[in-house]
């Protein structure tokens, strides 16, 4: 079962890109593969690409918040899991053309709210 949603922000003329998907048949290491790889396209145009490791031990959550540096489309992208049944992976757009110094002040506020995103996930098993 995977869903696929959109959070917009008008105001920023952004989107966060959002995709749950049921872990089956220990396809974990895929997905977490696939994450990777949609980050790592951005290294053509990235300066730099900083990972947090988030865990939350009384939350069953894990995962990794990517920033990607520099004029790339996604700036910020994660994904969190409970590495048993439950996958979800986000990346922010914007509706503009990249600008790392016109961007900086939106991305890092939105980044905020991803990661608090992240720290309060918790699965309804």
């Amino acid at each position: 079962m995977n869903h696929f949603f959109n959070l917009r922000f008008p105001q920023f003329h952004s989107r966060l890109y959002l995709t749950y998907i049921r872990i089956h048949n220990h396809n974990l290491s895929q997905l977490i593969e696939d994450a990777h790889q949609l980050v790592f396209k951005h290294t053509v145009v990235a300066d730099a690409i900083g990972q947090t490791r988030y865990e939350n031990p009384e939350h069953h959550t894990f995962g990794i918040l990517f920033d990607i540096k520099g004029n790339t489309a996604s700036s910020v992208q994660f994904f969190i899991t409970d590495s048993t049944r439950n996958f979800f992976r986000g990346s922010l757009y914007f509706n503009t053309e990249p600008n790392k110094d016109s961007l900086a002040p939106v991305i890092s506020f939105l980044r905020k709210d991803v990661s608090v995103l992240m720290e309060s996930l918790e699965w309804l098993n």
